[in-house]
């Protein structure tokens, strides 16, 4: 018995002719268990995979399937004797068949082999001509088969730049020409496939066909998947150029799949750009986005997942700059694992969920979508654990650092989490995520009013980034350090309270054209009602300061300061529950605040409640740029508010 699934599912009896497996679903039972690879499938996995909406006899007709295959599988076998190719196994069935029955393990085995050596090379060009068409042909409509078909097509294509390779490599390949001419033509986005080609042209004495073969690839490269051509192929262009070129020219050593970025893509030189701050930021975002949509048009799973996950830029606010933009890239990344699958690649999948615990920053996000955003951080924290990446770690433990605001009075928590970002940075030499670690570890210092221990992590960020040239960190410093003066200008031969305004001020200025809308939009006016409040003055009321996000829960001390108490009642019944992100502790204050001052007890128990757990922390000043002073002094004046009733 043989069976075959590269193409549409058949099975070959002993004599070579064709075995009737029934219809469609029948086929589609047998080839769901081929993919699993003689690992049992549950019942319940076979029903759910062949219906999206299973009919309520769906077991049975599923049993009617397994039992009509077993006889087209095993016609000899007799009465009352247990299968032995399809059989049942605890909760489900599994297929038994040699590997070497089955042409996709046959082709899997055979590439494996081939990886390892050169000398399988024979069997790699046979195992590639029993393709007969796409995996899984005529199973339509399948989630499962459809995640199979991608993955094997991905090694179908390995497996021809492998075999080409390996005869270049020899000293072969010239009639490689036209095959490999058409496999660029129908993935022109494989950076290994060019290189093969014009290899391949140069070895057939096509020296000008080789060099306009790697101008149209860096033509197609950057003007339909913004990416710059990788060094090797450079370096190739230029050896064949100059006419120095040996005979195997770009010969490198097989280590796996071959959708190769180079270290100069569109998406690497935006997450340098996004660095620098300013307008390059906000170019590097949109820049991003459009290589992620290139990517995605171009058809390839892994392509598109290698460019999300590329951007690995260190994120520390918990406000999206662009929340649409942000959207959309997490809307790309939840595509892609949905196209790669639970087994998909474990590194791509990482650097996916990773993204989606980045981009979805706390602030914007609904209960859902927060809850979904903290397991895709969890779940990508296991994957780089697993995998041993510190590089992977560090940008999934950033995801975990962002979802860490799921309440008030977690700043231990990431304090934990900033100083294994910036051990595994400095282990491995990893310098932006250092500066990430850093300023987190400040945020969280800053936070639990250790003004010495934040002091020493902004130094520390602050040497980091003029080596990195990592030009927001002194503008984050900067607040922090205002931050720092507003505090102490509480204490007796402290700066004068003018002295933190005036800073706050020079903060303010560097920060609005830092490309951080996210951060800067309300900011100068919280740290100055942070600043008058640490005096016991009344709120700001300057008709044009902007207050941004933080409106809702500043109005009603605004409106107190202009003794428009009714205004300011309800103005406070109308403010939602502050976000969960970096300032939500100082919006719980603020709304204690003014429940104290309107006499509104219910209000102020309910402040009182949420923020009981940050009674040691500083309001506002988990975000290290600002602080409205100890929490405990607003819980207390909500506690006694709400027990006077």
């Amino acid at each position: 018995m043989r069976i075959d699934v590269l193409g549409v599912v058949r099975a070959l009896g002993d004599d070579g002719g064709p075995v009737d497996l029934g219809g469609p679903r029948h086929r589609e039972v047998l080839a769901r268990l081929v993919a699993a690879e003689a690992r049992t499938v549950t019942t319940d996995t076979l029903v759910e995979d062949l219906w999206t909406d299973p009919p309520a006899r769906a077991v049975g007709a599923l049993r009617t399937f397994v039992a009509a295959l077993r006889r087209a599988l095993e016609p000899d076998r007799p009465p009352r004797t247990p299968p032995r190719v399809l059989v049942t196994e605890g909760p489900g069935y599994a297929l038994r068949l040699p590997r070497e029955d089955v042409d996709v393990h046959r082709f899997e085995d055979t590439l494996a082999r081939a990886r390892r050596s050169p000398d399988a090379v024979t069997d790699l060009g046979a195992a590639l001509a029993s393709w007969r068409g796409p995996a899984y042909a005529d199973v339509t409509g399948s989630a499962w088969a459809q995640r199979e078909r991608t993955r094997l097509e991905e090694l179908r294509l390995d497996g021809v730049e492998l075999r080409a390779r390996i005869l270049l490599d020899s000293g072969e390949g010239a009639d490689l020409v036209a095959g490999l001419g058409a496999h660029v033509a129908e993935h022109p986005w494989r950076e290994p496939a060019w290189q093969l080609l014009a290899r391949a042209l140069y070895r057939a004495g096509r020296q000008a066909d080789a060099l306009a073969t790697l101008r149209r690839a860096r033509a197609m490269l950057v003007d339909q998947l913004g990416l710059d051509p990788g060094a090797e192929l450079q370096r190739l262009e230029t050896e064949i150029l100059n006419g120095t070129a040996p005979p195997d020219a770009g010969r490198t050593a097989w280590t796996g799949p071959a959708v190769r970025l180079g270290p100069r893509t569109t998406v690497d030189l935006a997450r340098t750009l996004a660095l620098a701050g300013g307008d390059a930021l906000v170019h590097s975002r949109r820049d991003r986005l459009a290589a992620v949509r290139a990517a995605e048009r171009a058809g390839d799973l892994a392509l598109t997942a290698r460019i999300i996950g590329a951007y690995d830029v260190p994120a520390l606010w918990s406000r999206a700059d662009d929340a649409e933009q942000s959207r959309a890239v997490v809307a790309a990344a939840e595509r892609t694992l949905t196209g790669l699958g639970p087994d998909g690649p474990a590194d791509l999948r990482a650097r996916l969920l990773a993204t989606v615990a980045v981009e979805s920053r706390s602030a914007d996000l609904s209960g859902t979508e927060r809850r979904h955003a903290e397991q895709a951080a969890r779940e990508a924290e296991q994957l780089a654990r697993r995998l041993a990446d510190p590089a992977l770690l560090a940008f999934a433990l950033n995801g975990v650092f962002l979802q860490s605001f799921a309440r008030p009075g977690l700043a231990a928590a990431r304090d934990r989490t900033g100083a294994e970002i910036l051990d595994l940075a400095t282990r491995h030499e990893l310098p932006n995520f250092a500066v990430l670690g850093r300023l987190v570890r400040l945020q969280s210092a800053s936070a639990l009013g250790d003004l010495d221990a934040a002091t020493s992590h902004a130094d520390a960020a602050d040497r980091l980034a003029a080596t990195t040239e990592a030009s927001l960190v002194p503008v984050l410093t900067a607040w922090f350090r205002a931050r720092a003066t507003a505090a102490r200008s509480t204490e007796p031969g402290g700066p004068t309270a003018a002295t933190a305004a005036a800073q706050y001020r020079c903060a303010e200025d560097a920060l609005r054209t830092a490309g951080m809308p996210g951060l800067h939009r309300g900011l100068f006016p919280l740290a100055l009602l942070g600043l008058r409040l640490l005096h016991d003055r009344p709120a700001p009321t300057d008709p044009h300061l902007d207050w941004g996000p933080y409106r809702p829960w500043t109005r009603p001390l605004v409106l107190l300061a202009q003794d428009r108490a009714e205004e300011a009642r309800t103005a406070l019944a109308a403010a939602p529950e502050p976000p969960r992100d970096h300032l939500q502790e100082a919006m719980w204050c603020l709304t204690a605040r003014a429940a104290v001052r309107l006499d509104e007890p219910g209000t102020a128990a309910h402040a009182a409640a949420a923020l009981r757990d940050a009674a040691a922390e500083h309001a506002g000043a988990a975000s290290g740029l600002l602080t409205l002073g100890p929490v405990a002094r607003y819980l207390a004046e909500a506690q006694a508010c709400a027990s006077a009733r």
